[in-house]
């Protein structure tokens, strides 16, 4: 039996922060020998590499293509996700106690699920709604008794801001996410490399040994590229609010990864978190959304099959049972079905 696309989404926001979380032990390690600025160019310099490489494979994909009515928001998120915030959560993370940054990295998730609710209509049932308290609350609890939020106040504003830019380059994603998702990551990162590697050379950044510079272009493979391609799937399947709610078992990923790799305990207060976070994500992916509803008249283009949602012509040949994209009008039309806030479900409730 196929999964649902609410299940599918979920597996693959699990992949996208487990493939983030591994990162954040090394990241920090990676501080003391290239600066921040320098540090997120070679991440995502990394993560555009691997998947320039399989650009050449992805040429027959049915996806459909980025278009000039995009680039607004695809600069947009590119700014704020690719640019800033990598470079606010570094400074940040230089100036600040690594409980004190951990705690304040689940921002990301709040500021993500709010502007996704109050701005971008999203809706969360209470079954994805007590979900994403859960794993919430699974995040505080792996962080805060680790101490205060102490450092310096620049370092907390600096790690905050980019937590914020982070929720808003994570919906404006997901609105794009009617187009490749693959191409979307590509372009993002192929600019903030350049912008980021390029401005740290100008203000004279010290460049590491080769041995630093391997390592953190394999990291931005990883945490940059893999993880960020299977966060955009995960977020055109689900909507940004539950994404946002899957992504952010992230930290807790990297405590366990930090146990063998830094020596660190994994004691009561992990498992404890871990078991919250794991009740969240199975209320998240057992939530049962139905009702009667309406959509509107609506022409965009994207990747589809025929079903319940599309239903035109196409010229001989097509075959409407495989996925392929084109410009497609949607005509009224009220169901009711089991759904989440995907691209074609923002209607009030």
């Amino acid at each position: 039996m196929a999964k649902r696309p609410a299940t599918v989404g979920t597996l693959l926001g699990l992949g996208a922060a487990v493939s983030f979380g591994v990162s954040t032990p090394i990241s920090k390690g990676l501080l003391d020998s290239v600066g921040p600025q320098l540090l997120a160019g070679l991440l995502y310099l990394g993560a555009f590499l691997a998947l320039a490489v399989l650009i050449p494979v992805r040429r027959r994909s049915p996806e459909a293509r980025i278009r000039r009515s995009d680039l607004p928001r695809l600069g947009m998120l590119t700014l704020a996700g690719g640019i800033a915030a990598p470079v606010l959560l570094l400074v940040g993370l230089e100036q600040v106690q690594a409980s004190t940054g951990s705690l304040l990295l689940n921002l990301e998730g709040p500021a993500t699920l709010l502007l996704g609710l109050l701005v971008f209509r999203e809706h969360l049932g209470r079954s994805a709604a007590l979900g994403a308290a859960c794993i919430f609350s699974g995040a505080v609890v792996l962080t805060l008794p680790h101490g205060s939020v102490g450092g310096q106040m620049v370092g907390i504003a600096c790690i905050a801001a980019a937590c914020a830019l982070w929720g808003l380059d994570n919906n404006l994603t997901q609105s794009l996410t009617v187009r490749d998702p693959f191409s979307i990551v590509t372009v993002k990162t192929g600019v903030a490399a350049t912008v980021n590697v390029g401005v740290a050379l100008i203000i004279g950044a010290e460049v590491p040994g080769a041995s630093i510079i391997a390592g953190a272009l394999t990291l931005g493979a990883v945490a940059f590229g893999m993880s960020v391609v299977l966060d955009a799937y995960a977020l055109r399947l689900l909507g940004a609010a539950r994404e946002s709610a899957i992504f952010a078992v992230a930290p807790f990923v990297g405590a366990v990864v930090a146990w063998p790799l830094l020596g660190e305990q994994l004691g009561v207060q992990e498992i404890v978190a871990g078991t919250i976070m794991a009740i969240g994500v199975l209320a998240v992916l057992h939530e049962h959304h139905e009702h009667s509803h309406e959509h509107e008249p609506l022409v965009h283009d994207h990747v589809h099959v025929h079903d319940a949602h599309h239903q035109h012509d196409h010229a001989p040949g097509t075959d409407p049972g495989a996925p392929h994209s084109h410009q497609h009008q949607h005509a009224r039309l009220v169901h009711a079905h089991a759904h989440v806030s995907d691209v074609h479900h923002r209607h009030d409730h």
